[in-house]
């Protein structure tokens, strides 16, 4: 697979532990894996979520606060403790990062959306790694509806991507439910997402984060028709991306709409 500019969007299962601290050695895998790949040419947008889930843990919740004072401040605990980690491991690997919290109104905004535009195109010129999250601390439509698959693809379509990995818990996309039924077969490759796919994906979100395979398959749709190729992918082993862009197939591929 031929690319020269991916977003890789992780979710919250995929930075902590199902007691919500956060995974350590996951992270630092994944930190590894994007480095290596950016060594390589390719510019990387790290779109992160996890912002209230590890401010959950930090904070030593039993559970995700359910009022949007409590996640809105479990998010700013948060932000502040995946910077210092993700600085800390890609500085390790001599990259650099820099921090963007958007809300939508960044993007609804013709000013706003070109001065972001501007900041992600000279991070890359900078030879910077764009770390991207929703500004849960302020954004209340967001943090009560939105999700990060979603900006993930916003993204996308943003920076003029070839590509959005989705990395999530789960293999990809089923035919059917596979907590519920044990034939469920993963679909490795879709040509169109119409109301049959939206159908069959079904919500399988964690305490910790939000959204579900629906709301990767709704982010896929928006950046397919963008002519942006999309993959839905577990994140439980990063080194999986490197098969992904040897060409191997990996999860389920939604493929770009041609025009």
């Amino acid at each position: 697979m031929s690319v020269k500019r991916i977003v890789v969007k992780v979710g919250t299962s995929s930075l902590t532990h199902k007691n919500g601290k956060t995974n350590i050695r996951r992270i630092n895998e994944l930190i590894s894996v994007l480095s290596d790949i950016a060594n390589s040419g390719v510019e990387i947008c790290f779109v992160s979520s996890g912002a209230i889930g590890v401010g959950v843990g930090k904070l030593g919740l039993k559970e995700r606060p359910t009022d949007t004072e409590g996640r809105q401040a479990a998010s700013s605990i948060g932000q502040c403790e995946l910077m210092f980690i993700y600085d800390k491991f890609f500085s390790e690997y001599n990259h650099t990062i820099g921090q963007l919290l958007i809300t939508k109104s960044d993007v609804d905004s013709d000013e706003r959306r070109h001065n972001l535009i501007n900041t992600f195109n000279k991070l890359f010129e900078f030879g910077a790694i764009p770390v991207v999250n929703e500004n849960d601390s302020i954004a209340v439509d967001e943090i009560v509806y939105g999700d990060n698959d979603n900006l993930s693809a916003i993204v996308a379509k943003l920076i003029n991507a070839d590509l959005l990995v989705i990395l999530t818990d789960a293999d990809g996309l089923f035919d059917k439910n596979p907590n519920e039924f044990d034939d469920a077969k993963l679909i490795s490759e879709v040509d169109k997402i119409d109301e049959k796919i939206i159908s069959i994906a079904s919500p399988n979100g964690s305490f910790l984060g939000t959204g579900g395979m629906a709301t990767k398959v709704q982010a896929a749709k928006v950046t397919t028709e963008a002519g942006i190729d999309t993959v839905v992918m577990n994140g439980n082993d990063p080194k999986k991306l490197y098969d992904l862009l040897e060409g191997k197939t990996v999860g389920t591929l939604f493929k770009a709409v041609k025009k």
